[in-house]
């Protein structure tokens, strides 16, 4: 359950996009205008059917009519309207107000110079609107609106624009989803549906041929790979001007060439996300005048030339996602002017300078996954302007520097978890002013805590403590950090007062006490509103799971390595009050010997692990949810699939249409390996897109391998060890991503 970097990148979006968008907001900025002047009745009328063509509309599937203008007052005086002197509209800015609809009636506003339409949900192509009648349009910014499709031709007639942002498409799809999903994860988003906006036709090198006067070019998410080797050239060749140039995951191959130092003005290079591979000989020249850089996930390999972050002009840089790229930090000199370095995921390693403690601007520093030893210098606890350090998941040693309020002020995230840190936790670092996530987990720590008492004020909402060897705590210690959402006190010698059911955390979320010697279930959770996700996996809690806890609202529960039972009673007399919300379950290793009855009435349930208990017989029908995206049924002594394998007097369509194995349209994962299952192997397996791993080993299934028609998303195929016969289905070969192939048997 825990996934803290996650986290914290909704708690702190990076100062890198912070510094972007300011800089989006900086071009779209209004001139001075005098709002005496009446806007002319041309263009009021535009403006008035632009408000009737739109609506409010937070996501794809709900929307209203929306008031944005008075219509009986002067229109320049309408939020988002620019006028010059004459009268004429010439700017509009509607930005991030979630809007859908036309917006046709714009283009007879034929003085614009400003259009902002970015933050909506217009979900169309553009094709559809005639940019072109823009002669005078100096700044255009229709990011992140769902727009996709080919970009349309007019926009490159454009020849006064100085900025152009069509960037992050996606990431309004994202959003929707998101919203219309709360269970939503990342990795479910269904890509298929999304059709990005592309330049084909005009390609890119049509495309900003006569946009010579771009001082910032923003394609973010745009596809542009039928142009992937030359974007480089044209770009140097088109757009002289240029100081920002922002092309993430754009498909680009290939290093950017050389001739990028032709652009004397370039100070701000995005390019993450896409297969750059190596740098080009002169890219310290290229760097020189840059004032931000990001390569992230740019598949670089070699050693960077880390001459750059000396560089006087440079602020920012990000090469993280570069698992094969490596350096060493230099020597920091004074008054360096990086504020931002993230090289989380590359192979960097060796000492942390001391003289890391010269950055006086720095306030992001992420070296989380690299290769860095030794002793986390004591310099870093007196950067004042240190806003989130995280160097988690390396081979630092020896003990945490003494953070205190005077010396990082305004420190919110510290992260230092997963290395080899030892001696004691420093109280002071409990009453950093700022502090609000804190991460010291995994590292062999010691001693004891007791001074969280005196942090009243903190604004803590995260801990994890967990997995070090600190003395005997009291949880209680803990309550006065009234902040707290997430805490983490795995493996720790907990004291837990039984008659303790006041204890308050008003604000927790998901608390973690896995491995800390419980042999009850404790009773304080009984009062924790808000828990959503609770892990008590590995202790010595034994007996029937209290009707209380199965009362919560609780999503996510994690009760692994317990010898715990469920009672077959129904807690309240109320049939679907057990775990009414539940999304996630993981019994595991429970000792449990039939599927847990409560189970009939889950119907959100998305992630199920009953694995390595002793179950036998044969998987009833209700636990095939149509909700289920991962389903652990491995190493237990089932005997068949559903109960419809015991009946085999339907028919084979019949048997389709009624097993509801076979209604899984969300599966992605199915492990029932080391069973006894016998039977065919339901062909509709063959039948879910969703479905990338599948383990069937070690069981008695006979009959033929079925078809895999539909699950071409399989990346791992376990069949070994069964009774199977007959030839590989053809199919296999649409499954262009399979990783893992056992077929065989001994």
């Amino acid at each position: 359950m825990k996934n803290f970097h996650i986290l914290i990148s909704l708690i702190f979006p990076t100062l890198f996009l912070f510094s972007c968008s300011v800089s989006l907001v900086l071009s779209f900025s209004p001139p001075h205008t005098d709002l005496q002047n009446q806007c002319l009745n041309d263009q009021k009328s535009a403006l008035l059917q632009l408000h009737h063509d739109l609506y409010y509309a937070p996501n794809f599937t709900f929307s209203f009519k929306i008031e944005l203008w008075d219509p009986n007052t002067d229109c320049c005086s309408w939020k988002g309207i620019t006028c010059d002197a004459v009268g004429h509209v010439i700017g509009l800015d509607l930005s991030y107000k979630n809007l859908s609809g036309s917006f046709h009636s714009i283009f007879n506003l034929h003085h614009l110079q400003r259009l902002n339409l970015a933050g909506n949900n217009f979900n169309t192509t553009l094709f559809q609107y005639e940019f072109d009648r823009f002669p005078n349009l100096t700044h255009l910014n229709l990011s992140n609106s769902c727009f996709h499709g080919q970009i349309p031709v007019g926009i490159s007639y454009l020849t006064r624009l100085v900025s152009l942002d069509l960037s992050n498409q996606d990431s309004c799809y994202l959003h929707n989803y998101q919203i219309l999903d709360s269970n939503f994860w990342y990795d479910d988003f269904p890509y298929n549906l999304y059709q990005p906006l592309k330049l084909e036709n005009p390609n890119f090198k049509s495309f900003i041929h006569n946009l010579r006067p771009l001082t910032e070019l923003y394609l973010d998410s745009v596809n542009i790979s039928t142009q992937s080797t030359k974007w480089c050239e044209a770009t140097s060749i088109a757009l002289h001007n240029l100081h920002v140039l922002s092309l993430s995951n754009c498909g680009l191959t290939g290093p950017f060439c050389s001739s990028l130092s032709r652009l004397p003005f370039l100070s701000k290079l995005f390019l993450g996300g896409n297969s750059i591979s190596y740098l080009p000989p002169n890219f310290l020249e290229i760097s020189s005048r840059l004032v931000s850089l990001s390569l992230v996930n740019c598949n670089l390999s070699g050693h960077f030339p880390t001459k750059i972050l000396m560089f006087p002009k440079i602020e920012s840089i990000d090469i993280s996602e570069n698992d094969n790229l490596g350096g060493q930090l230099p020597e920091f000199p004074l008054n360096n002017a990086l504020r931002i370095l993230t090289m989380s995921y590359t192979n960097f390693s060796g000492k942390l300078p001391e003289s890391i403690g010269n950055l006086k601007f720095l306030t992001n520093l992420n070296l989380h996954v690299c290769k860095f030893f030794g002793q986390i210098p004591s310099s870093i606890a007196n950067l004042t302007n240190l806003v989130e350090l995280d160097l988690s998941h390396n081979n630092l040693s020896g003990f945490i520097p003494a953070f205190h309020r005077f010396g990082v002020p305004n420190l919110a995230y510290l992260c230092l978890w997963r290395n080899h840190l030892s001696g004691s936790i420093n109280s002071s670092v409990f009453t950093l002013p700022s502090l609000q996530a804190l991460d010291f987990s995994e590292n062999q720590l010691f001693g004891e805590i007791d001074e969280v008492l005196n942090a009243s004020s903190s604004l803590i909402e995260a801990l994890y403590l967990g997995y070090n060897s600190f003395s005997s705590m009291k949880l209680d210690m803990f309550s006065q950090l009234k902040n707290l959402r997430f805490l983490d006190l795995s493996n720790t010698s907990l004291s837990i007062e039984s008659n303790i059911t006041s204890l308050a955390f008003p604000q927790l979320e998901e608390l973690d006490l896995n491995s800390c010697n419980l042999t009850e279930f404790p009773d304080f959770i009984k009062t924790q509103d808000k828990l959503a996700f609770l892990g008590l996996s590995n202790n010595q809690i034994h007996g029937f799971v209290p009707n209380w806890l199965r009362k919560t609202t609780l999503l996510g529960l994690d009760l692994s390595f317990n010898a715990i039972d469920f009672s077959k009673e129904v807690p309240f007399g109320d049939a679907n009050s057990s775990f009414p919300m539940l999304s996630v379950l993981y019994l595991q290793f429970c000792n449990l010997s039939m599927f847990p009855e409560f189970l009939k009435s889950q119907t959100s349930l998305e992630h199920l692990d009953l694995s390595n208990n002793k179950i036998s017989g044969a998987v009833p029908n209700w636990v095939w949810k149509k909700s289920l995206r991962n389903l652990d049924l491995s190493n237990n002594s089932l005997s068949f699939l559903d109960q419809f394998s015991l009946n085999q007097s339907l028919t084979s369509s019949q048997g389709s249409l009624s097993r509801p194995i076979c209604n899984l349209s969300q599966l992605g994962t199915l492990n029932v390996s080391f069973n006894k299952l016998t039977g065919p192997i339901p062909s509709c397996l063959g039948n879910i897109s969703s479905l990338d791993t599948l383990d069937l080993q070690k069981n008695n299934f006979n009959g033929s391998i079925p078809d895999f028609a539909k699950a071409t998303q399989l990346y791992w195929l376990q069949l070994n060890d069964n009774k199977l016969e007959g030839k590989l289905p053809r199919s296999l070969a649409n499954c262009t991503i399979l990783q893992v192939l056992n077929l065989y048997s001994t």
